[in-house]
């Protein structure tokens, strides 16, 4: 990039972009404390005004208590639960669920202000609108998601978690993008074609290892095979193919094994990328946004087998939740970067990474 701002930069839209992207950031956290303390199921309605506010009373407690004792999760995972116990996991879902609903109020309002004020390029302002779409039906895909675990298992689909998930990924790469966008302006040098492929292929399969991830989560295939590099001294456990297709996204032996194998992937097309960015020393931070994925894919996976040889306990369970969402914002970062850099080259030959 020739020119770092341009006349159609919008930094404030930026900064607001960037902000409700923290936003989110936090909701995928706070979303990994959910799931791993199993308070998901913990509220059984969806009330998406009423139910802002939590139980005031006694009384208040012990209905949701009683709605609660209904559902399979209590009878077959924590009879015999105290009240005092079911409010600590009731909190948790609770704090998730009111960050998403502020997360909506951070987003909406300032897009209309700023939307009357014309201070957001016409170019983006399809791109926010889309924004905001995806995050109203992030609400609809979480109660979805809630809904599978209320009267036939005792805990959500994983396909639905990992859509759920999904999604607070999708969103979070393009509050990103398009925060950049209003940062730096629009620009219209474009690399060549070999390196924004492969950078496009990387976002596209660090996106898939997170869909895969969600369903690890979903199916609790975390706590079931916990060594490496073998799967329970197998490189591949026994798979229940009487699923059908739908072993590919509930079987335990078989999602992990996925997960491992596109991690594996990730790994080697992040080096090669980043040693082809070093021999042809690109300009304009191209290299430098290129070590950094390799750097956070690198500790992400060696954070992934350390969580996975533990069983998956709370903290690094939920480390490597966060961690997955800061590779995908450097992969977006990336890609964002080289589609409007032009590298520098050495003289021998042509930039073609794939």
């Amino acid at each position: 990039m020739n020119r770092i701002f341009t006349p159609d930069r919008a930094p404030a839209v930026a900064i607001w972009l960037f902000g409700v992207a923290a936003l989110v950031f936090a909701m995928v956290v706070v979303g990994g404390i959910t799931r791993l303390t199993g308070s998901g199921l913990s509220i059984t309605e969806w009330q998406p005004i009423m139910g802002a506010l939590p139980p005031l009373n006694e009384a208040d407690w012990q209905e949701a208590f009683r709605k609660y004792q209904e559902i399979p999760q209590y009878s077959q995972v924590n009879a015999g639960m105290s009240l005092t116990e079911f409010q600590g996991i009731f909190w948790w879902e609770w704090i998730h669920r009111q960050l998403g609903r502020f997360i909506g109020v951070a987003f909406a309002v300032p897009f209309v202000v700023l939307l009357l004020m014309k201070r957001i390029p016409r170019r983006l302002v399809w791109r926010c609108a889309l924004l905001l779409g995806l995050g109203g039906l992030q609400g609809l895909i979480g109660w979805w998601m809630v809904s599978s675990g209320l009267s036939e298992r005792v805990d959500v689909a994983p396909e639905r978690l990992a859509t759920h998930l999904g999604l607070a990924f999708l969103i979070f790469a393009g509050l990103i993008w398009t925060g950049l966008e209003a940062w730096f302006g629009e620009e219209h040098s474009r690399s060549p074609a070999g390196w924004s492929r492969g950078a496009a292929v990387l976002l596209g399969v660090v996106f898939v290892q997170c869909l895969l991830g969600g369903l690890v989560a979903g199916a609790k295939a975390g706590f079931i095979y916990t060594d490496w590099p073998l799967m329970n001294g197998s490189v591949l456990p026994p798979v229940d193919w009487g699923q059908g297709g739908l072993a590919f996204l509930h079987d335990p032996a078989l999602v992990q094994f996925n997960h491992r194998l596109v991690a594996y992937a990730l790994f080697v097309g992040a080096a090669v990328y980043a040693v082809q960015a070093w021999r042809w020393r690109l300009a304009e931070g191209m290299g430098a946004a290129a070590f950094a994925l390799f750097g956070v894919v690198a500790v992400q996976a060696v954070l992934g087998v350390i969580t996975l040889i533990h069983v998956v306990p709370i903290g690094l369970g939920v480390l490597h939740q966060a961690g997955a969402a800061i590779v995908l914002g450097v992969a977006t970062w990336n890609l964002w970067l080289v589609r409007r850099s032009q590298p520098r080259l050495f003289t021998s030959g042509p930039a073609r990474l794939l």
